[in-house]
């Protein structure tokens, strides 16, 4: 939570607009296509793709669990795959903007070989994501006492992270 809030900084400094989402705030039962054929895609995600169709561009800051991104932020990726717009494929609202990648651990990864696993999963849904990152180490510590990013090296990840999202998103939606 508190590399999002850092992240939506960093995009106001850069001038544009930036909206924190938590999946907490979209309840979805986990990804069963048994499911989905009885009763449809679950409200919460297709609540969650409308927020992310709202938006030019998408950073997903995440903790890592066990060196692999979050149970959580895997099933919200393979219902959003699910959600389908009027005269749309499936999944469609994921491909059409460009993803950033980021996350934070205490330990000296810093979340790295979560972001992989991350990449992989996107890339299988056809998912544009930007090569730069940010993979914050030894987040305990990675803090100032005004909660910004304390180590030069880190915030210069995340300015080119940033940079290179609003440019992506940019050439992205003039292709459109």
């Amino acid at each position: 939570m508190r590399l999002a809030a850092t992240v939506a900084a960093a995009f106001a400094e850069a001038g544009a607009e930036a909206t924190r989402v938590s999946l907490a705030d979209f309840p979805l039962p986990i990804y069963d296509a048994d499911l989905e054929a009885g009763s449809g895609v679950p409200e919460p995600a297709v609540d969650l793709a409308r927020m992310i169709g709202v938006h030019h561009g998408v950073v997903l800051v995440s903790p890592e669990y066990n060196s692999a991104p979050p149970p959580l932020l895997k099933n919200a990726i393979d219902w959003l795959t699910r959600v389908r717009g009027r005269d749309e494929a499936p999944g469609e609202v994921l491909r059409g903007r460009p993803f950033a990648l980021a996350s934070a651990s205490n330990g000296r990864f810093g979340g790295a070989r979560s972001l992989m696993m991350l990449r992989l999963i996107l890339a299988g849904c056809r998912i544009t994501v930007i090569p730069d990152q940010l993979a914050l180490s030894f987040a305990d510590d990675g803090y100032d006492d005004m909660d910004r990013l304390r180590l030069e090296s880190d915030n210069d990840m995340l300015r080119a992270m940033v940079a290179r999202l609003i440019d992506v998103a940019g050439q992205m939606r003039h292709h459109d």
